[in-house]
């Protein structure tokens, strides 16, 4: 085993070469850069998308995000500040050397400082990672200890008026979008047009009630705090790891290993657990990378907008408007650097879960 994890180790460098060069490859061809976006907030036209559309004299001749703009002369700005900001955030150095040295920058942990924020790029990532950690825990936590038990239950009651309704309704809470039933739990519960139960946005009250809260007070401001957007963000993941869960059982049930097993006088739920609970979780455990992973980064960013949660994926929404380039691929690489090892801890769970499999044998 240690030396297939030591290979898929030494896959993750080539494999986090093969998406950053292919990110950024792709933004030399992206109209505007953060220096267009300056000029952008210099003459008052917000972003630079306004910018870039405005045309006129507040157009580009030559637009290239790597580095090479040449901006028309009607904009009032002296040639030898564009020049400058071109040296301090990098781009005038040509787009491979651009490249490794920001390869080099990373594999050391470096990730640079933001074009507009003038922070440290790894020091805005540990301030925002608490809320998306939050959501992203407590929803996966609320998915797998809902669904595999209830997948479960549908299995070992397999066509049953439960199992039929069951499946029902995990099939619509999978159709309902996470937006639009976050916006529906704002308005229930959140002081819409129904009851006030709920806060309206932010992880913890504000800072001076916060703080003036005893430890348990504490505990239980942030869980009334969470409680809706984890349900929001949660609700499309019922559906896969229940059906999933109960699938992989039924295949498990009918083998003969289980008839020989009950044959033998074994109860049903030594059955169960005994024998074809290990065996019907390799697959959901082969799902956990993926399902952690779109939690955490792919599904919070809208819902961290509509609850006022400033995370990780709200931050790098906005550095892809303004392009803060800095900010967009020192996330990518650590959220593509997490992915990884997460791929690699989901095979170590299938041995542990499972001693028979030997992916060395198979290598």
């Amino acid at each position: 085993m240690g030396a297939y994890v030591l290979r898929r180790l030494l896959l993750v460098i080539p494999t986090l070469l093969g998406v950053m060069l292919v990110n950024f490859t792709l933004t030399q061809f992206v109209p505007g850069g953060p220096i267009e976006q300056i000029l952008a907030d210099l003459e008052g036209e917000g972003d630079v998308f306004g910018a870039i559309s405005g045309g006129g004299d507040a157009g580009i001749e030559d637009t290239d995000a790597g580095g090479s703009e040449k901006y028309l002369g009607s904009r009032g700005l002296p040639e030898e500040y564009i020049q400058q900001l071109e040296r301090e955030f990098g781009l005038d150095k040509p787009p491979v050397e651009r490249f490794l040295n920001m390869m080099w920058n990373y594999m050391r942990l470096d990730f640079g400082e933001s074009y507009f924020e003038g922070r440290p790029v790894f020091d805005m990532v540990m301030e925002k990672l608490p809320v998306s950690l939050s959501l992203g825990l407590w929803s996966t936590m609320l998915v797998y200890f809902i669904s595999i038990p209830l997948g479960v239950r549908k299995a070992m009651h397999d066509g049953s008026r439960f199992d039929v309704w069951t499946s029902g309704l995990i099939i619509v809470a999978y159709a309902i979008p996470g937006f639009l039933f976050a916006i529906l739990l704002l308005i229930l519960f959140a002081g819409g047009s129904y009851y006030q139960i709920f806060p309206l946005q932010g992880l913890t009250s504000k800072p001076e009630v916060f703080d003036a809260l005893s430890p348990v007070g504490k505990v239980l401001d942030y869980f009334w705090h969470i409680t809706l957007p984890t349900i929001a963000l949660s609700i499309s993941g019922f559906a896969t790891l229940t059906l999933l869960t109960k699938n992989s059982f039924l295949d498990e049930i009918n083998k003969q290993y289980v008839t020989t097993a009950k044959a033998k006088g074994l109860s049903e739920r030594k059955v169960l657990y005994g024998h074809v609970f290990r065996n019907a979780m390799l697959i959901v455990v082969a799902g956990f990378p993926a399902m952690i992973v779109g939690i955490f980064f792919t599904g919070s960013l809208i819902i961290e907008f509509l609850f006022g949660l400033d995370g990780l994926g709200k931050m790098g929404f906005e550095a892809a408007v303004k392009r803060d380039y800095a900010v967009v691929f020192g996330t990518l690489f650590a959220f593509s650097l997490l992915s990884l090892i997460v791929g690699i801890l989901s095979d170590l769970m299938y041995v542990f879960i499972d001693p028979r499999i030997d992916f060395e044998a198979r290598g």
